[in-house]
């Protein structure tokens, strides 16, 4: 972890405030320039400098056949005091929306910019809107890896493993 990474870590900790996960993923356009531009947009929602992944390229996962690769990337935040999920998920589909996201016409379609709330400190919910945390994060390396470079310590909600755990024994 580089040492600017690991300040931002300490800064959310000393905060003793929720940190918000949030999985980026982007398959068409110039997916690098979306993701960062995205990152430093959601800068704005954040208490506290983001801790920032390196950015990933991997391969679709259930996506339709002839999807290009997507590149991934992973930010913890620290909300707003009073924000909720709800309202960090209203801000995120906002934010996919700003980058011209569209109603989905298929499942996993190729997208702009994808945006999905893994965590939000320990809150569970289980509602059609939101599921918290994300049900599949634990079982997509393409969330583990870049979210093991900024929390590795972090255990999901509902996980005993530490996401660094998860990830050394990742087999798909």
């Amino acid at each position: 972890m580089s040492a600017e990474r690991g300040a931002r870590n300490a800064e959310a900790s000393r905060t003793s405030r929720t940190l918000a996960i949030i999985a980026l993923g982007s398959n068409l356009g110039e997916s690098v320039n979306i993701l960062r531009s995205a990152m430093d947009r959601l800068q704005e929602l954040s208490d506290v400098p983001l801790l920032r992944s390196s950015l990933h390229r991997s391969a679709p996962v259930d996506c339709p056949p002839g999807s290009p690769d997507f590149v991934n990337a992973v930010v913890g935040l620290v909300p707003g005091r009073g924000e909720t999920p709800e309202t960090l998920l209203e801000k995120l589909q906002a934010l996919e929306r700003d980058f011209g996201r569209q109603p989905r016409k298929a499942l996993n379609e190729a997208r702009l910019l994808d945006l999905d709330l893994i965590a939000f400190g320990a809150e569970t919910r289980s509602s059609p809107a939101l599921t918290l945390p994300h049900p599949r994060a634990h079982l997509r390396r393409f969330v583990l890896e870049p979210l093991a470079e900024i929390v590795p310590d972090l255990r999901l909600p509902g996980q005993s493993r530490t996401v660094a755990h998860l990830l050394a024994h990742f087999s798909p």
